[in-house]
């Protein structure tokens, strides 16, 4: 990041800003010391390398996730708000706590925003790169509010979505403005197509930097977008596009052989307590757009990944050498079958080469090309374990069904601990084919009895935090 300073919102300073807390415009117009305000093409060029946008800060999705589980003693290292996600909750946030999910992702928006309304006014940089700079903000605003409708929307539904409550949609960057309201779940869903669609020509064909967005990203990323919608016919097309634009980038794009890098001398060797030697997220190769969380609850025994979970996996599924079965550093033994997730510690969540995968295997499954989704999955897994273990047992690669429910469970195993299973919850919740399945947590106590939560449908949404509702009168709330 340049030395330079640039000034930003404050988190939360969009939705939980009071009429009492406007500044004289007077007052706005001092340059404090040691800051810049974006004047030049370069000022807007340089917001998009924030640290506060790679962060998301987030990690709901981690605790709501039914592949992980959670025991005494080390249950009691969880925060309150850590604990009433573990337990699905309704309320979730302290009525003054600054909730990390819309902390951030806020913050984030206002950076957009001011970036799409006012780089292209400015006298320098030509119409290209300004066009480019605005077509990153655009799909950046578009992932902070996918994020933030999986977390206070309803899953689509294209039957209700259209009064559904969403989340406000914010398109300036004017800190003055205080009072929102809530657009429905289809408005959230038709924005952030919109801003894709607009991103999309003017991104830069190949990936340069893992912290900006790229043509291939943004494609996988609207293709993701629809696949929540239940539109996989159109989502196909991108996501195979994304995957052929990974080729030929300026940075190393792609799949990790866990064949050659758990090798006696491969890169993520050796092994050590506190895990393999897996690759830093700027680093890391299957990185094609990075957002990232900390995954300390997993790594550090407040949450293990269940047995229900571990046993998806065969014996010589390389990603068990991501697992211990021991605390760390020490303590009780964890319940039977569960394991603690030793990597990686800081977990890429924006756009994945992996997920794109198995999106791709997803979609041809569900259109009924059976064999397209078995070959592009059989790819997968031979970069997971030895080639000779790859293959698709016979009887799921003939069946459409059962070869969904194997995708899926490759999802389990590929993303367990990570914080993605929520995600496929939630579309999977109003999905005919897989629309009834039920959800619970065990928390395991140290006398051997156990608690088991069970997810209440109105619980596939959080509720909207308290401090949030009280800076906006009249804004609904979640059930």
């Amino acid at each position: 990041m340049n030395a330079k300073k640039y000034i930003v919102a404050p988190a939360l300073g969009l939705l939980l800003l009071t009429a009492g807390t406007a500044c004289k415009k007077s007052f706005l117009e001092v340059l404090p010391k040691g800051k810049v305000i974006a004047t030049e093409y370069k000022d807007y060029e340089l917001l998009l390398n924030n640290s506060n946008l790679q962060n998301v800060g987030a990690d709901a999705q981690l605790l709501l996730g039914d592949e992980v589980t959670a025991a005494d003693p080390y249950y009691s290292g969880l925060t309150l708000r850590e604990q009433r996600l573990f337990t699905w909750a309704a309320d979730i946030y302290q009525p003054d706590e600054n909730s990390p999910e819309t902390s951030g992702p806020l913050t984030s928006i206002y950076t957009y925003n001011k970036i799409i309304n006012e780089v292209m006014e400015v006298p320098d940089g030509t119409e290209q790169q300004k066009k480019m700079v605005q077509a990153e903000a655009l799909a950046g605003r578009a992932w902070t509010y996918f994020l933030l409708i999986n977390y206070y929307g309803k899953p689509y539904n294209a039957a209700t979505a259209a009064d559904d409550p969403g989340f406000p949609i914010i398109t300036t960057a004017d800190i003055t403005v205080n009072q929102f309201t809530r657009a429905s779940v289809q408005q959230v869903y038709e924005f952030i197509i919109s801003d894709l669609q607009q991103a999309i020509p003017a991104l830069p064909e190949k990936v340069v930097h893992r912290l900006r967005m790229s043509k291939p990203a943004a494609q996988a990323l609207l293709g993701k977008v629809l696949m929540y919608m239940h539109r996989h016919e159109e989502a196909l097309p991108l996501l195979e596009a994304a995957l052929q634009g990974l080729s030929g980038s300026q940075t190393p794009v792609g799949l990790y052989d866990y064949n050659e890098t758990f090798a006696p001398d491969g890169l993520f060797m050796p092994i050590d307590p506190f895990g393999p030697n897996y690759p830093l997220t700027h680093e890391n190769e299957e990185v094609v757009y990075l957002r990232q969380f900390s995954n300390f609850h997993v790594l550090f025994n407040t949450l293990q990944v269940n047995g229900a979970t571990m046993a998806l996996y065969e014996p010589s599924d390389l990603r068990l050498l991501l697992y211990a079965s021991t605390p760390f550093p020490a303590g009780p033994d964890f319940p039977a079958g569960s394991f603690r997730r030793t990597a990686p510690s800081i977990v890429p969540f924006g756009v994945v080469v992996p997920e794109i995968y198995l999106l791709i295997a997803e979609c041809r499954a569900r259109g009924e090309d059976l064999p397209g989704a078995v070959d592009i999955l059989e790819t997968f897994r031979a970069h997971r374990m030895p080639v000779a273990d790859a293959a698709v047992p016979a009887p799921v690669a003939g069946d459409k069904m059962q070869l969904l429910q194997f995708i899926m469970e490759e999802r389990l195993r590929e993303f367990a601990g990570l914080g993605v299973r929520w995600f496929d919850m939630r579309r999977l919740s109003v999905d005919p084919l897989f629309g009834n399945t039920t959800y619970t947590h065990t928390l395991h106590h140290e006398d051997g009895s156990t608690t088991v939560y069970n997810l209440e449908p109105e619980r596939f949404v959080l509720r909207i935090p308290p401090r949030m509702l009280n800076a906006n009168p009249g804004m609904k709330d979640n059930p």
